[in-house]
This record gives C-alpha cells, sequence and structure tokens, in this order.
C-alpha cells in the first residue's frame, strides 16, 4: 500500500481506494472513475497519486478539440521523452498513442467533462479502448477520468451509457464530514465557532487557504469580523464563489430563476409548492431548476421520514445557502463596499435561517454516525419528519428522526441551536412518539433525544437521568467518535 503523503489531510479512505486501485497486480488494463463537486480536493489528491506512482496525469482544460489533442500530444511527448509533440489527428490516434506510451501504468485525465464538451464521441472510444479486444488488451495500465461536473460524471457509467460495466473504481470524492473540518480550520476546541464557521464554509478543503489567504477566525469573537474581512469582502475570492459554483455546476442561462429556487429554499420554503408560491410561479416553472440543481449535486431532496409522497429540498452546499439567505438579500450593500452594514442587516437571517437548520443537519450527521451505539442498530433513514396531532389540530416537527432497518423507530430528536431546551422539549418528543404508536409504528424500545447549542435545563437534565433520554450539547457533538 502507497503511503499517504504527509501534506494530504484527512482523505484516508479516498486515498487507500485510490492506492489499490493503482497498485492492482492484475494482469489485464483497469478503469476508474472519480468525481466530487468542485474545490473537494480531486485534483490535489490525484497529482499526489501520480507523483507517488510516477503516473502520467493529464489536466483538460475548457478547449477546442484541435486544442486538447496538441496539449495532449505534447504530454505525451514529454512522457515518452521525445520532445516536441505527437501529431494526434482525432482522439483514436491520442488513445492508441497513450497506451503506446504508457503500456504498464497509471493514467490520470482530470477533468474528463471539458473533453467530453468539444469529443462528445470520447466516450465510445474509451468504451473500445477498454473492451476485451480493444487497444488496452495487452496492457497493464491504469486508466482512471477525473470530473467535478456531477451531471456527466454521474451519467457516464448509467443507463446505457458506453462505459457502463468497465469501472473497476468509482469513487465519489466527498465535502470533509463537520468534525474533520473543524479540525482542518483548527477550531475543534471552540464548538460553537466550528458550527458558525461550517455553516458558511461547509467541509470543502480549498475554502481554508486558498479562498481567503489562510484566514481562519481566532475565536468565537472574531466570527463576525472575519466573515467581514473575507466572505463579504469583494477583494477575496471567497466573495463570489457561490455564483461561480452554480455557473460553473449548471450551466444555467436563466440564472436569475436559479437564484430564486435558491433564495426560496435558503429562507425556509423548502417544498416544491412552497417555493413557487414564494416566486409567485406555477410549480411547473420550477421543474426544470430543480431538476438540474439535484442532477448537479447543489440540491438534495429529502423524504419526510413520516409522511410518505412529501419531501423537502435542502441546499447541499452551504456556501450557497449563505449567499441565498445573506449575501443576495443585502447586495446593494456589499456592491457598494458597506460589509458591516451587510453582515448587520443579515445577522437575524443567518441565525434563524442558516446556522439554526444548519445545526440540526449536523444533529442528523450525528445520529447516524452514532446510531448503533446509541440506539442499539443500525438506521435505515436518518431525517426530519412530521407527526400530525389531530386533537391538536396541529403538527409535530421531528428534526432527527431515526429508523431502523426493520421499520422501527429508533429515535425521535429536537434540535435547538440557540435554546435552551427543557421539560416541553421533551413533553413534545412523548407526544409524537405515542402518535406513531397510535398508527402503527415500533416505538416500544425508541430514545428520545434533545440536541441544544444551548444547554438544558436542571429539570431536563434529571429527566434524562430518569428515561434514558439522550442529551447532546456542542462538546459531545464533536467528540472524539
Amino acid at each position: 500500500m502507497l503511503a499517504k503523503p504527509d501534506n494530504v489531510f484527512d482523505r484516508t479512505a479516498e486515498w487507500a481506494a485510490l492506492a489499490r486501485f493503482a497498485g492492482s497486480p492484475a494482469a489485464s488494463a483497469r478503469f476508474g472513475v472519480v468525481s466530487g463537486r468542485r474545490r473537494q480536493g480531486k485534483t490535489f489528491l490525484l497529482d499526489a497519486l501520480a507523483r507517488a506512482t510516477g503516473g502520467f496525469y493529464f489536466a483538460a482544460t475548457e478547449d477546442t478539440e484541435l486544442e486538447s489533442l496538441r496539449r495532449f500530444g505534447r504530454a505525451l511527448a514529454a512522457r515518452a521523452g521525445s520532445g516536441g509533440e505527437f501529431q494526434l489527428h482525432n482522439w483514436e490516434d491520442a488513445l492508441r498513442q497513450l497506451y503506446a506510451v504508457v503500456p504498464d501504468g497509471l493514467i490520470i485525465i482530470d477533468e474528463l467533462p471539458y473533453l467530453l464538451a468539444a469529443s462528445p464521441a470520447l466516450a465510445s472510444q474509451l468504451q473500445q479502448v477498454l473492451d476485451p479486444g480493444g487497444l488496452a488488451r495487452d496492457t497493464t495500465s491504469k486508466l482512471l477520468v477525473c470530473g467535478s461536473a456531477m451531471a456527466v460524471m454521474g451519467g457516464l457509467l448509467s443507463g446505457n451509457a458506453p462505459l457502463r460495466g468497465r469501472a473497476s473504481l468509482e469513487l465519489v470524492v466527498p465535502p470533509m464530514d463537520y468534525r474533520t473540518a473543524a479540525e482542518f480550520w483548527g477550531v475543534l476546541d471552540q464548538p460553537e465557532l466550528a458550527v458558525l464557521l461550517h455553516s458558511v464554509v461547509g467541509g470543502t478543503p480549498a475554502y481554508r487557504h486558498e479562498f481567503v489567504h489562510s484566514d481562519a477566525p481566532a475565536d468565537l469573537a472574531d466570527f463576525g469580523d472575519w466573515v467581514i474581512r473575507t466572505v463579504l469582502n469583494p477583494s477575496v475570492p471567497l466573495f463570489r464563489e457561490a455564483r461561480y459554483l452554480l455557473a460553473e455546476e449548471t450551466g444555467a442561462r436563466d440564472t436569475p430563476l436559479y437564484h430564486g429556487v435558491l433564495g426560496a429554499i435558503a429562507l425556509g420554503h423548502n417544498t416544491r409548492g412552497g417555493i413557487a408560491g414564494y416566486l409567485e410561479r406555477p410549480s411547473t416553472n420550477i421543474s426544470h431548476p430543480l431538476t438540474v440543481l439535484e442532477d448537479c449535486g447543489l440540491v438534495s431532496k429529502e423524504p419526510d421520514a413520516f409522511r410518505t409522497g412529501r419531501s423537502t429540498y435542502r441546499i447541499a452546499e452551504p456556501l450557497i445557502t449563505f449567499y441565498s439567505a445573506v449575501m443576495r438579500r443585502n447586495w446593494s450593500f456589499l456592491e457598494r463596499g458597506m460589509a458591516e452594514q451587510a453582515w448587520q442587516a443579515g445577522q437575524e437571517t443567518f441565525r434563524a435561517q442558516v446556522a439554526g437548520p444548519h445545526f440540526e443537519q449536523l444533529c442528523r450527521e450525528y445520529a447516524l454516525r452514532n446510531a448503533v451505539v446509541l440506539f442499539g442498530g443500525p438506521p435505515s433513514t436518518v431525517a426530519a419528519g412530521t407527526v400530525a396531532d389531530p386533537a391538536a389540530r396541529s403538527q409535530i416537527q421531528v428534526d432527527v428522526a431515526v429508523l431502523g432497518t426493520e421499520g422501527q423507530v429508533l429515535s425521535l430528536g429536537e434540535a435547538k441551536w440557540k435554546q435552551t431546551m427543557g421539560l416541553p422539549h421533551l413533553d413534545r418528543l412523548h407526544r409524537a412518539r405515542d402518535l406513531l404508536a397510535a398508527k402503527g409504528h415500533r416505538t416500544s424500545g425508541t430514545r428520545l433525544a434533545c440536541y441544544s447549542g444551548a444547554g438544558f435545563t436542571p429539570d431536563l437534565l434529571r429527566a434524562a437521568e430518569t428515561e434514558n433520554i439522550l442529551l447532546v450539547d456542542l462538546p459531545a457533538l464533536y467528540a472524539q467518535p
């Protein structure tokens, strides 16, 4: 197994998968696909892998087919040590020359979607190369292709795609989880700051150094100033990143509509009807942008844990949530360089619509990661859910519902970001459990849970001891697993 380079932070599982692929003793050619949203460190990982193995690495750019072939020819000639460039007339020529130059090593083609955009037939040509009778049959080369365009990469191996069934590795490089991100930013010992920071930049590693000049908030008191001097500062790359992400991932032409959809979700209008109502448009008008945003991984559709057919939408990239809820609504300040005024105007929205819902999502992630230990079994679903209360003519919102693999309700939880939780919150969970039991759900072993960013009342602490109630505060949320 190749040792992970010291300059690669975390990514232990991803590196292990890549190292196994690159070091496979198989006496035949292999093919793998690496994908993930932009800025997650895929190129950094693959470049490190190429250096560690002496592999051939080619990074595609947004060029015409002719210019891409010229660049590829120069890279191959440099690999062969011949200087100059190989004259490549098409990608069939290029692939033939590639396997002649690298018959038994690692080959990495990064940002494959750029090549596919200019040369749509390339996927089929790769299939022919990898077929039993293809060019690669007499080689032991390992070909890795990588890309950030999630819709393109997701379709590469699906359905009737030419390369379906050819890959022996399909690796998605995700954002870092919230605890790893806190360690990466150096705030693991400051959990409240860690939640706030994660609600802005998430677990995207590129934002730590390249996008804010390695500026991290020193402590909780510095968080607001950090937001002002980085995220809301037009001279810092992070300022425009959310807009660039939308343009790069979706290729959207009707950008106001896409921004409107994201803005509606960021402000809590997270059902299809709610989004349409907020935008004052028919539901049919938002179907396409929602589908595109889902396909490229910027928005996720999450089913209600207890109501079949009811789903809510959530923005998967925290920076886009922050932009949509805070920056876009205060753009008149920002375009005049009035970052302090923009932050002052947006702080309440940030607390209510960004930090609060984000804390709930972190609690769901915590429950998912620790379900076996905390609730006695593996989960099939961890999601928010709605329980109807006919007697009160109301609904009880369950922020963290954990369902078991056999349909049992393992846990019901409520999460409050800046509210000290007490017995009324516990009573609401008791009521939700009783209502679910009356509807036939298996709740005999259900553990109730309260997740709080502000702590618990003495009464709730005493009740937790006698009733086996799970209480999760910020230190527990970030504790070593």
